[in-house]
Order: C-alpha cells, then structure tokens, then sequence
C-alpha cells in the first residue's frame, strides 16, 4: 500500500516532474530566471488590470456536466482553418524567446511538431522562419507579422515565409504604439536596453543562464537582420513593430499579397472583427495582448461569444490572453473559439527547463483537458456545447 517514490537526480527533471500545474512551472522559473526576465513575461501594461481581468473571467467560469455517458478515451483533436491539430491549441508568437531560455524558439517549434500543434514565430522574435523550419521540419508553423511602413521589408518577410513552408500569416494589429511596462523600465529591459546596477546584479545570481546567453548566438531581432545591417539602429529595428497608421487598406494589401490563409490578432469587438473578414481575412484571434498593450480591455472570454455571433460558423475565432488550465480550453470551445493560444504558458515551462519545460506544459494542459472533458461527461472536443459552461 505504501511505496517511496524513486528520486529523481537530474535536477531540471527533478523541478519539472515535480510540477502539476501551469501555476508551479510559473513558481519554479522565478526561481531560475532572472527578475528582469521573469518580469518581462509575467508582467502587464500600466496597472495590469486587463491582465488580471483574464484570469478572473475563466475562474469564473461554471462547467455543467453531463454524466451516464461512456467516456473511455476522449479525442481530444480538432479542426482550424481546414486542418486537423491533436487538440485545440496553438502556441502563440512571442518576441525576445531566447533571453528567456538559450534554446528559444527551436524548443518550442519542436515540442509543437511532436504534438502535432501549430507553433506562430513573431516577427520580433530571436529565429528566423528558416531556423523554425529546419528545427522542425515537419511542423505546422505560422508566421505573426507586423507589417510596417517599409514595403522591402514586408515583402522581404511574406517571401521567406512563403518559401520556408510557413502555412498561415497573423497579422497583430493592437501594437500601433509601444504599451508602458512598468517593470521592464524600473528593470531597464527597454528598447534599447538601460540596464540598471541592480538588474546586472541580479542577472550575475545565476550563472547558469548567464553563461548560456554568453556561449551560444547573440540576441538579436533575427527576421529584422536586413534592416540592422543597413546600419539602422536598434530603435529603428524595433519601431517596425509600432505602426500607427495600419489599417483595413494595408489588410486588403496583405491578403492580396499572401496566397495562403490570414488570420488577424488583437480583435475585441464585433465590428472589428466584421470588417477585417470582409476584408479578406480567413478569421480573427480575440487577443488583448494578454495585457500588454492597452490596460483596461475587457477580458477576451467575455468578447468572444459576441465575436462568434456576429461572425457566424464559418470564419476561424482563436482566443488568445490568459488561458492558463486545460478547463479554460474547454470553457473558450463552448463560447465559440475553434482552439486557444498559450504564451505566457509556455514560457514559463521554456523559462523553467528549456524544451523539457515546454513539453511539460503541453502534458499539463492535454491530463487537465483530457480529464475535464471525461468529468464532463463528453467523449471529444467536438461534443463541447455552449450548455455546457455558465458565465456570471
């Protein structure tokens, strides 16, 4: 009846085994991580109200079950865009990845491959869609764009996509100016960098991430390297992402532009989202940014059966920002989502342990979807019904 576990001797094994939850990998890479960079992931714009306004919104959350119904193995798959995925998640793009852990991007591309997930790499993030393509060659990869005033580059970025395989582009579009991060400016984790003595001095506590980023490639905006080496600065590379004067015009462009299927992120209403699919977008990502760019947004799961309605069946609806339990999957399904995005998420697991953290993120969220669904009293993804959770 009573048996000691066998211990666990390799350490980063030993944390990532030890935690259950999307809440422990969070606890452990505070412990890892420096605090400018645990900050930069885990923090939010102004107050963080719209960050924390996520999470409450799924807390709040009722799931109502239906038992006497046999639920031995759920399918967990689901469809987006015309494609089958294992189950209805999608890691969403996220800029800086390597200075959270060395392996970066090419860690997550691989875990999303093995799973059969798609994987979205950011315009600003550390590999380009060349790296993404060769780690995991035969992953579903997106491609997040920012497209900006320079039309080369946008070309530039759309024709590397294309040419590297690259299935879906998503254009953000709640990025028009830089957001004010509180802690990445007292930390100096700013564009460029102001490093105060303190963050230096926390940085030199653990040696381990230090050595990582001072023995393998430099951090550098990857996909922007044509401009840098234009002898444009650090400033300018990163101002391509903040483009005031994007609009449905430049969308009509894109989608002339992209021969393959186009989904716009950061939509929160309903208008927004008609027009960008009378535009010619294949659908939407109700996406705040997970809080980080304007503060006081409602929350995405509160917009999201507004989105469906006016969108009706057919165009794709992603919800992005604050899904961090497999429940929350299953509550975003039955108001209307096709599948979720994770970011924060996952780069807590990557932060945590590289690939092996990531991977323990997607075990995580699969036993708590797979598990609530047989709570439920549902045999698939595809039972989940609007009966099926209650809001307040």
């Amino acid at each position: 009846m009573l048996r000691l576990r066998k211990p666990t001797l390799n350490p980063v094994e030993r944390r990532l085994g030890a935690a259950l939850s999307i809440g422990d990998l969070r606890a452990v890479a505070a412990r890892t991580t420096p605090r400018a960079v645990f900050d930069y992931v885990d923090g939010a714009a102004d107050s963080e109200l719209t960050v924390r306004r996520n999470r409450a919104a799924f807390a709040s959350v009722e799931l109502v079950p239906e038992y006497l119904s046999p639920v031995d193995a759920p399918d967990l798959s689901a469809e987006v865009l015309g494609r089958e995925i294992a189950m209805p998640l999608i890691f969403a793009p996220t800029g800086y990845t390597r200075m959270m852990h060395h392996e970066g991007e090419a860690a997550v591309a691989h875990v999303a491959a093995r799973h059969g997930l798609p994987y979205a790499l950011s315009t600003v993030g550390t590999s380009t869609v060349e790296d993404v393509a060769a780690a995991a060659p035969g992953g579903e990869h997106w491609f997040q764009l920012y497209l900006t005033r320079n039309e080369r580059l946008n070309e530039e970025l759309l024709d590397r996509a294309l040419a590297a395989g690259f299935t879906t582009v998503v254009l953000t579009v709640d990025t028009p100016v830089a957001a004010r991060r509180l802690k990445d400016t007292r930390n100096g984790l700013t564009i460029p960098p102001a490093l105060t003595m303190r963050t230096l001095l926390d940085m030199a506590r653990y040696p381990s991430w230090a050595l990582n980023k001072l023995t393998t490639a430099p951090i550098t905006f990857a996909s922007l390297s044509s401009i840098a080496s234009s002898g444009i600065d650090a400033v300018r590379v990163a101002d391509v992402a903040f483009e005031p004067t994007l609009s449905y015009e430049d969308l009509a462009w894109l989608r002339a532009r992209w021969p393959h299927k186009l989904l716009v992120k950061g939509i929160l209403s309903p208008d927004n989202a008609r027009r960008a699919v009378d535009a010619g977008a294949d659908g939407v990502i109700v996406s705040n940014h997970g809080g980080r760019q304007l503060d006081r947004t409602p929350a995405t799961l509160t917009m999201l059966p507004e989105i469906r309605a006016e969108l009706g069946p057919d165009p794709a609806v992603i919800l992005d920002s604050g899904v961090t339990h497999g429940q929350d999957i299953i509550a975003a399904k039955a108001l209307g989502a096709d599948a979720v995005m994770i970011g924060r998420a996952y780069l807590y697991g990557l932060m945590a342990g590289g690939e092996r953290g990531v991977e323990r993120v997607v075990e995580i969220l699969r036993e708590e979807y797979s598990r609530s669904l047989q709570l439920l009293g549902l045999n698939s993804t595809a039972a989940i019904a609007s009966h099926h959770v209650r809001l307040p």
